[in-house]
């Protein structure tokens, strides 16, 4: 996932850093839910041998490796994000890393037939710039597809709170969105992403939402980032440690049904 430069009068930049010990398991997480819904819509788009992709905020290496695997040795994926230590792993012949900040530089080439960011330009201050560079490095006729959440739509992660454990976990999650608001999130994107791609000149825009209501890799994304935010949890008087540790120990023990934000997939085609 891209990080940018926090906006002005922000309290931080990035709160779940590529660099922390538990970003790996946030990437095994994330891939485990959302990489399906995230193959399933580029298989539709045509994906075939010898196309040029680019993956924006690559973040880990699970959709730069089956973006290669289906573009084949006469194709290209170019990953680009502003921490390419984990993607890097990823580079080979038909993968070329770059470090490269969506928001500000400018794109790494052009003629895509493909450009996919997840769970990237949400967290982009400039984020209209970066969706318009992002349609501008498509060839004619190539596809635009960005997923992101939408914690307004969708704001807890105890869907049924029928307990103090749900309600806690419910609380720190409103915690961790006050902490992502602070840094210039726009908690309500992914709903806005289908006027966007049609106001970034992209033609035949379709998009579809999907989120899980419970699953093991819930509870290990979860956790993973509640000890990521942990600090600035309790800095920012939203918890305290009692509270975060009464909380991890509730989704280590499975009996939470947690769930996800809404992940928005839009897709658009450039005329």
């Amino acid at each position: 996932m891209t990080r940018s430069a926090p906006e002005p009068g922000n309290d931080g930049g990035y709160l779940l850093d590529n660099a922390q010990p538990e970003a790996g398991t946030r990437f095994e997480a994330l891939g485990e839910l959302f990489d399906p819904t995230t193959f399933r819509h580029v298989e539709a788009l045509g994906i075939a041998p010898g196309w040029r992709c680019w993956e924006v905020g690559a973040g880990g290496s699970s959709v730069v490796t089956w973006l290669a695997d289906r573009v084949g040795r006469t194709g290209r994926v170019v990953a680009t994000d502003i921490d390419t230590s984990w993607a890097s792993r990823a580079a080979g012949d038909v993968i070329e890393v770059l470090r490269h900040d969506v928001g500000r530089d400018e794109p790494p080439g052009g003629g895509f037939d493909l450009v996919h960011a997840r769970l990237v330009l949400v967290h982009v201050p400039d984020r209209d710039r970066a969706l318009r560079a992002m349609a501008g490095a498509l060839r004619p006729g190539g596809w635009l597809l960005v997923e992101d959440a939408d914690p307004a739509s969708q704001p807890l992660l105890c869907l049924d709170e029928y307990g103090p454990e749900q309600a806690l976990a419910n609380r720190l999650r409103t915690g961790f969105r006050t902490l992502m608001a602070a840094r210039g999130v726009d908690l309500a994107y992914g709903r806005k992403l289908p006027r966007l791609l049609r106001g970034a000149g992209l033609a035949d825009v379709s998009a579809d939402a999907y989120f899980p209501v419970t699953s093991p890799a819930c509870d290990a994304l979860e956790a993973a980032t509640v000890r990521q935010v942990r600090d600035r949890l309790v800095e920012a008087g939203l918890a305290t440690d009692e509270e975060i540790d009464r909380h991890l120990a509730a989704v280590a023990s499975g009996r939470l049904d947690l769930t996800t934000s809404p992940m928005i997939s839009a897709w658009g085609r450039r005329p």
